[in-house]
């Protein structure tokens, strides 16, 4: 199996670029490949993350469920992304998410516990899972900061300037419900912005 994904393991490993050779070779031993199909989901709300994800291929929906028994999408994991509810994997608590695959995705995943024995064994992986904590952070403050400063079509172009990549493989439902606006209203939006 690992050999079929060799080259996303390359691929990941080289985001590594603090560690020495055995540890890289320590760090290869301890991934896991997990390929999902359309409509399969990573994790679900009530479960606990035991692994944290990187997606190599394909494109997740991360969503919750309202008290009316709405999807409500939070977010996107394309392909070098990580796939996590950050804040509940790093506590060890179940998640209040759901993270879908929207296409057929490849996930390497690397348990908690070996993030941890990495974090006490090698001094130089607590660099990295600061980065990935600060650019976790980063995201979900910039998502707070626009409902907070700025109006839906600015989100909408801010949207689609940071996510050409996905802007069409993402349904206008979904892309509705993470702006916080009602599918007419993007329908709308969308029209005026082809009409400028």
């Amino acid at each position: 199996m690992k050999e079929k994904f060799k080259a996303h393991i390359d691929y990941y490993l080289k985001l590594f670029t603090h560690l020495s050779s055995e540890e890289l070779e320590i760090l290869r031993s301890q991934l896991i490949i997990k390929e999902l199909g359309k409509k399969e989901f990573f994790f679900e709300s009530g479960e606990i993350q035991r692994h944290m994800g990187y997606v190599c291929k394909g494109l997740l929906r991360r969503y919750y469920i309202n008290e009316k028994g709405n999807k409500i999408t939070t977010g996107f994991a394309k392909k070098f992304e990580y796939a996590t509810d950050y804040p509940a994997f790093i506590r060890q608590k179940p998640t209040k998410y759901n993270m879908e695959c929207l296409e057929p995705s490849v996930i390497i995943l690397l348990s908690y516990e070996d993030i941890q024995k990495g974090y006490k064994k090698f001094k130089n992986n607590e660099m990295y899972g600061r980065l990935i904590a600060e650019h976790v952070l980063t995201v979900q403050t910039d998502r707070v900061e626009s409902f907070l400063f700025e109006n839906a079509e600015q989100r909408y172009l801010n949207f689609i300037d940071k996510n050409p990549d996905i802007i069409n493989r993402i349904s206008l439902t979904h892309l509705a419900s993470y702006l916080g606006i009602e599918r007419q209203s993007l329908s709308r939006i969308r029209k005026k912005i082809v009409e400028k």
